[in-house]
């Protein structure tokens, strides 16, 4: 494999292609082409050296493609799958970066009229709050997981294709229905996210000087609220039943801690902020 065309060069996209430029792997030389509909973006990336060329007509930014990785926020993906589609061959592999799959594997039968074999759906889980392409870093996913949900259907060697990108970036690779990968996710990445964008919409509704008194532990607990709002806007269109189970539950554990505080229970109170932090450091110290 030598052209990788990239939609959507952003955080996550141009971090893949810089992390397979500095792979140390020099014997595979890589072709990065960029297609986005913001040509100043794909302009910057060029400049910075994550893609090697940039087209905003999408047939010539696949032509000769071996890979496609779509980078977009998912709600994009009918539109994005829909120009793709007239321009590649069954041999062309498609994956992504999406943070919810079921809706990807939905959307990719709705456009193709089965799964194509080739598609080989893949959820990095790395990220930061910054966004663009100013802040692609070529490390970003090495010692992460990174999630392939392929379809019963899906060729092997496609499978062993997108394993072996992962890995040359220092990825973690696992395979998984997906969903498992949507109820799992919605718990350890999206509640969380969720949390801290619900803690700052509390904050500037209750009391628009209360961030005047907020200090280092607010910091770190807001920190992902800064993440991308439309991408995160997507996740929770394309992910609604897991996501809403899981703000559920713990509402339900927000509440039990709320009567034990009310209660005066202070055994029970430091006990689970003891368990809770014994389980933090543990994961921590993995």
């Amino acid at each position: 494999m030598n052209r990788i065309c990239i939609i959507g060069v952003g955080l996550i996209g141009g971090s893949f292609a810089l992390g397979l430029k500095n792979s140390l792997n020099k014997s595979q030389q890589f072709s990065f082409v960029g297609f986005d509909r913001n040509e100043a973006n794909l302009q910057q990336a060029q400049a910075l050296g994550v893609i090697d060329e940039y087209s905003l007509d999408i047939a010539q930014a696949l032509f000769s493609a071996e890979l496609v990785l779509i980078a977009t926020p998912v709600n994009s993906f009918k539109s994005i799958l829909e120009i793709i589609k007239p321009h590649i061959s069954d041999s062309v592999i498609i994956c992504d970066v999406g943070s919810t799959k079921g809706s990807v594997i939905a959307t990719a039968k709705e456009v193709f009229g089965a799964m194509p074999e080739n598609f080989i759906p893949s959820h990095p889980i790395a990220g930061k709050e910054q966004n663009g392409v100013v802040a692609a870093d070529g490390n970003l996913f090495n010692n992460k997981r990174v999630i392939l949900t392929p379809e019963n259907n899906a060729n092997i060697q496609a499978i062993k294709c997108v394993s072996e990108l992962w890995q040359a970036l220092g990825a973690k690779v696992e395979i998984m229905n997906y969903k498992i990968h949507d109820d799992l996710l919605a718990m350890t990445s999206h509640l969380p996210h969720i949390l801290a964008f619900s803690l700052m919409d509390y904050l500037i509704e209750s009391d628009s000087n209360a961030l005047d008194y907020a200090a280092g532990g607010f910091k770190d607990f807001s920190r992902i609220a800064s993440s991308d709002a439309t991408m995160w806007r997507d996740i929770c269109i394309n992910n609604p039943n897991e996501i809403v189970k899981h703000i559920a539950g713990f509402q339900q554990s927000l509440s039990k801690l709320s009567d034990l505080i009310k209660d005066g229970k202070i055994k029970k109170i430091e006990s689970l902020f003891v368990n809770a932090k014994m389980a933090r450091d543990g994961w921590l110290n993995e």
